[in-house]
């Protein structure tokens, strides 16, 4: 997908996290969408302009100046919303850099429900239910990820163990 919403470069795309991305991903998805339905728009007056035998006629001019600032705006209002979510989604900076020490993502931007499911995921991937129990006992990063949803992952786990 072409991103030209706004402007990045390869680095910073390179740096953003799974959620800065989709936030840029479903921007860039209604952009096209405006676009599209603006070139749509435009069409079928020029269409209807042809079938009314008004081909010289200046007002396909006016209507294609009028949709592209309808257009331009609501593109703009798309790309400052953008910036605003990125800013708001940037990941928080750790003591460590857990994303080495464990099998699953470690995205401070997610809420606490999405960590829950991402790392619920992960440990439900172990077959054996003691081991995965086990494993997830040990795992300080989960603990501060968590937060609260950490000791009712553990109820969870604890059942399928038992």
């Amino acid at each position: 997908m072409t991103f030209d919403i706004a402007e990045f470069t390869d680095d910073e795309l390179a740096k953003f996290s799974e959620v800065q991305m989709q936030l840029l991903r479903s921007a860039q998805k209604r952009k096209n969408e405006l676009e599209h339905k603006m070139q749509n728009e435009l069409e079928m007056f020029k269409r209807m302009l042809y079938t009314n035998g008004m081909k010289n006629s200046s007002l396909y001019e006016q209507k294609r100046d009028s949709l592209k600032a309808e257009f331009d705006y609501q593109a703009e209002i798309l790309r400052e919303q953008l910036m605003y979510s990125l800013d708001l989604n940037t990941p928080f900076p750790d003591e460590s850099d857990d994303r080495e020490e464990v099998g699953y993502t470690v995205d401070y931007s997610l809420s606490y429900a999405d960590r829950y499911a991402v790392v619920r995921a992960y440990y439900f991937a172990i077959d054996d239910p003691v081991e995965r129990l086990n494993l997830y006992s040990a795992d300080e990063v989960a603990k501060r990820y968590l937060g609260e949803y950490y000791t009712i992952l553990y109820n969870v786990l604890y059942s399928y163990a038992r």
